[in-house]
């Protein structure tokens, strides 16, 4: 475990050098304009946070702004932030422990729109630690002396994990934490490779079907309004073109207060840029998306991911971040 922190450094400082020696003009992985319109990339995951961005496209948000979009998907933020930083995306998505890793490290980010959040519901939320039906453990603190896989190592997903555990008045420290992508969790809970899993959507709902039971709900316990994740950009393309910053704001804003009224149809363009489709698609849990961040639920993240020693010596600056 030690050595992927130390990769993931590695990883960071290197992109921050990068942003160092980056050109001042659009180049070819720059935005491009033609007649009025701007096209950007952004960098997403192709999961059902991101859902209000391609609504936003459909209901023509981006496009009355001028901005047309084109959306990369990439397996997560280890891909997007460098991909941000070095101008090959305009924006990308990102949880917010990955950014204020990045930040800390020196990376040159900047938060321009809310993305998700937990919806507060205790049992029913976006993500979801689910063991096996007839598993022995009960609730959160069962988890100690556990097998629990995470989708990645030391960022959101341990750090609220251990939040919940430590609620429910058992040991954090002794979770055993194991790194397995979303879409194989349900097998690995299935065939017993682990204990318990922390799953996103629809991984969560796939494993609901196959019998497996929630026994915490990390982000809702973390923080009832616990800000997940946020699209941002790269300081320099903040700082040089303010204006197309303002625009995608803008623009997201409005897509995530209208998917938040339109339910059914944020759950409905999912299939426009996911496989999820059936009793799957009906029955998935979605997350909040408010306007805003929630900046008390991003203080305590920052506070619990201290103490698990994602951050060094360093303090992420959430004024500037965020």
């Amino acid at each position: 475990m030690q050595r992927r922190v130390h990769g993931l450094a590695a990883v960071l400082i290197t992109v921050a050098g990068v942003a160092g020696c980056g050109s001042s003009d659009s180049g070819s992985g720059g935005p491009s304009s033609s007649g009025g319109t701007t096209t950007v990339k952004v960098g997403v995951i192709p999961i059902v946070d991101v859902a209000p961005l391609y609504l936003g496209q459909r209901k023509g948000f981006f496009t009355s702004r001028g901005i047309k979009l084109e959306m990369v998907s990439a397996q997560g933020g280890a891909a997007i932030i460098p991909g941000v930083v070095s101008g090959q995306f305009q924006f990308g998505f990102s949880n917010t422990t990955s950014l204020m890793l990045a930040q800390v490290k020196g990376v040159p980010v900047k938060s321009v729109a809310n993305g998700a959040a937990t919806n507060g519901k205790v049992g029913a939320d976006v993500t979801g630690v689910a063991v096996r039906k007839d598993s022995s453990i009960k609730s959160a603190a069962d988890l100690a002396g556990h097998t629990v896989a995470v989708n990645t190592l030391q960022n959101i997903g341990d750090t609220t994990v251990r939040e919940s555990v430590r609620q429910a008045g058992g040991d954090p420290s002794e979770v055993k934490f194991v790194e397995i992508p979303f879409d194989q969790m349900p097998a690995a809970l299935d065939d017993g490779r682990v204990d318990a899993a922390w799953m996103g959507e629809p991984s969560q709902t796939i494993a609901k079907a196959q019998g497996a039971r929630i026994v915490a709900s990390p982000f809702a316990e973390t923080d009832p309004e616990l800000t997940v994740a946020t699209y941002f950009t790269s300081t320099q393309l903040a700082q040089q073109k303010p204006d197309l910053v303002k625009k995608f704001t803008e623009a997201m804003t409005e897509s995530l207060r209208y998917a938040s009224d339109h339910p059914d149809e944020a759950r409905q363009v999912l299939t426009a840029y996911t496989k999820i489709s059936g009793d799957v698609l009906k029955n998935l849990t979605l997350p909040s998306w408010p306007a805003q961040v929630d900046m008390a639920s991003l203080e305590k993240l920052a506070s619990l991911s201290e103490k698990d020693g994602l951050f060094g010596d360093q303090k992420p600056d959430l004024q500037a971040l965020f």
